[in-house]
């Protein structure tokens, strides 16, 4: 991992060394031209799960996967620095013990992707993590709404950056896409990538106030072409987040981008996940559409801290043959 320093005393913090998304001008004819199918699109991810069947030994390894690519989040109003150390250490230790041992893994051998909170918490967080390798994401820009003066938005950001954070989750205006105000978007979210330095951009699109998937292809695009490193869905907030076919149109736009400018951008869906079903569910639609790169954590991340739970039961009944109740597993 690189380091980059902020100038601050808390410790360095963990940095991906994967290759920035390095933009490009609006180039409108890449997008404007483009209609989703929904029914074709849901369609196409129905089939995508009911093609593939895990079992045993192969379930537990994707499940084994989906922790590394996890971004367990506290996102709460009453979040202190003792609830966020303890998130950390959940990054760090996700599964039990006997868990571990049973499936044949060094302690400390699985981690999660990154750990999610907001600016306040990011020094906890960088505290907590130091020298694991494990880096600290924030919520940027006036999260979950993202309705604030651009200034304020962008001192948001360099604020979280200057704390110590790697990766910086922030939310585009969502009227600039239900307007079509493509360069306004365009030239929003390129500043704010500005404002991250050295730490990832992942441009959240909030894919349930966007209406069509027509619209979530075209934002994806216009973020991609302003510079994001990742294209998320949701929030988690909206009323509806995460879905397979919202998913699969986010997935073949950034498929697109990668074959026009031969960059990579990550994904990341967030919201609305709670199994371990869902986690595999998410992977054979990463694995199908972009290929084996995307099920590593520095092109792939799932913002769904409450599937661990159900991730760890499932792993605890490959090894023992026995389901423990919910409630003996610590939410993330």
């Amino acid at each position: 991992m690189d380091e980059a320093t902020s100038g601050a005393s808390h410790p360095l913090p963990a940095r991906s060394n994967r290759p920035r998304n390095p933009g490009l001008p609006l180039a409108p004819g890449w997008f404007l031209g483009v209609a989703v199918n929904r029914p074709a699109a849901e369609r196409r991810a129905a089939t995508l799960v009911a093609r593939r069947s895990l079992k045993k030994e192969h379930q537990a390894a994707w499940l084994l996967n989906a922790i590394r690519c996890m971004d367990l989040t506290t996102l709460a109003g009453d979040d202190t620095e003792a609830r966020v150390e303890r998130l950390c250490a959940k990054a760090l230790r996700p599964l039990a013990a006997p868990i571990v041992a049973g499936l044949g893994l060094e302690p400390g051998e699985v981690r999660a992707g990154a750990v999610c909170v907001y600016p306040t918490m990011v020094r906890a967080a960088v505290r907590a993590l130091a020298g694991s390798g494990v880096p600290v994401a924030s919520v940027a820009t006036g999260f979950p709404a993202g309705l604030m003066p651009l200034p304020l938005r962008l001192d948001e950001i360099r604020h979280a950056v200057a704390e110590g954070a790697a990766e910086i989750d922030i939310v585009i205006t969502r009227a600039h896409v239900l307007g079509g105000a493509w360069q306004a978007l365009h030239d929003e979210v390129a500043a704010m990538r500005e404002a991250c330095g050295p730490a990832h951009l992942k441009a959240i699109l909030a894919t349930g106030e966007l209406r069509t998937l027509t619209n979530v292809w075209r934002a994806a695009m216009v973020a991609m072409q302003a510079g994001a490193d990742f294209v998320k869905t949701s929030t988690g907030k909206e009323g509806v987040n995460a879905t397979l076919p919202v998913s699969l149109a986010m997935v073949r736009a950034i498929r697109d981008y990668g074959d026009r400018t031969g960059h990579r951008v990550g994904f990341k869906p967030a919201g609305g996940m709670r199994t371990a079903r869902d986690a595999l569910a998410w992977q054979i639609l990463m694995k199908e559409e972009l290929g084996d790169p995307w099920l590593a954590p520095d092109l792939f991340r799932l913002g769904a801290s409450s599937m661990l739970a159900d991730i760890e039961r499932q792993l605890e009944h490959h090894v023992t043959g026995r389901y423990a109740a919910s409630h003996r597993h610590a939410p993330a």
